[in-house]
């Protein structure tokens, strides 16, 4: 892939395994200059210190990213109690210490407490913004950051080992949205102690796995080859949860050009019924994706055109 001209109509998801020390733009950046692909983006950051699932869009596929960000999360993650650091995990300075080292059985019976939908006050030193600022951006400046708390899921919270006092791993499914340092700090928190994030690795966004994922170099070392667009998933796989309608030629050409659509078929005009206004739907001509669209009166109203 890396001899590729730039600018090459390349549409579908590598799903990649981004490695521990890179941002997710450069990431971003790497899958570009190795595929040459024309329109690249990601389907939910990873930070630099963390590795694992970082889904990257290429093409077309660019238009269903917020739909893959979406997608609940996994995440293998390791607390060091013991030392808070001011962002809340390893980079950061140490700006609190403590001796209490919670056992086993005291980290279990705190875990109810942060599963199901809880309130999270995101960290400071996050990519939110305030007045348009970026709430790190004002951290590193030393100014005060004040972030309201929002609710966020965790679908499950597990302790999987603890190798010695001072460390403890878990594995954790989340909704969109919430912060696993957050969750670090809030649980030593009410463990009566501190502690940072200290290894941090995502195992899966969605439907994007470790075991369909691939190495940037793997990446650059397939070059051309066949074996490297194995890799490349379809553009539909972040929609699997989308109900899917087929539409005649005539439809997909309306839907294609911007024009809102009223299936002639009674069997697709029942199922739009049956779905309701607002709700979202796969447009199909046959095999090919045409659009995302909305069900709005019985129409369909494309919110994203799929040009392939």
């Amino acid at each position: 892939m890396a001899r590729r001209r730039r600018g090459i109509a390349l549409h579908g998801w590598l799903v990649l395994d981004k490695p521990y020390g890179m941002s997710s733009g450069q990431a971003v950046g790497a899958v570009r200059r190795l595929t040459g692909a024309a329109k690249v983006g990601h389907g939910g950051t990873l930070d630099p210190l963390a590795s694992g699932i970082l889904p990257i869009a290429l093409g077309e596929a660019t238009k269903t990213v917020a739909f893959a960000m979406a997608g609940c999360k996994t995440y293998r993650f390791a607390l060091r109690w013991g030392e808070a650091r001011s962002t809340d995990d390893a980079e950061g300075e140490v700006v609190a210490t403590s001796q209490v080292r919670p056992s086993d059985a005291e980290i279990r019976a705190a875990l109810p407490r942060f599963t199901g939908t809880i309130a999270q006050v995101p960290p400071a030193y996050s990519a939110l913004k305030l007045g348009g600022r970026r709430a790190y951006a004002m951290a590193r400046a030393g100014e005060a950051v004040e972030l309201a708390p929002r609710e966020v899921e965790i679908l499950s919270l597990e302790l999987v080992a603890a190798p010695d006092p001072d460390h403890a791993e878990f594995e954790m499914v989340t909704g969109k949205g919430a912060y696993v340092r957050a969750l670090g700090r809030d649980l030593a928190g009410a463990l009566g102690t501190v502690a940072h994030v200290a290894a941090l690795r995502r195992l899966a966004v969605g439907p994007f796995t470790l075991d369909r994922a691939i190495s940037l170099d793997k990446l650059e070392a397939l070059g051309h080859s066949p074996a490297a667009f194995e890799h490349l998933l379809p553009l539909e796989t972040a929609l699997d949860d989308i109900p899917a309608l087929a539409l005649t030629e005539a439809e997909a050409h309306r839907l294609r050009h911007g024009q809102p659509v009223i299936p002639l078929l009674p069997a697709e005009q029942a199922r739009l019924a049956q779905l309701g206004n607002g709700a979202l739907i796969r447009a199909k001509d046959g095999t090919a994706l045409v659009a995302l669209a909305e069900i709005a009166d019985g129409a369909l109203r494309p919110v994203r055109v799929i040009n392939l």
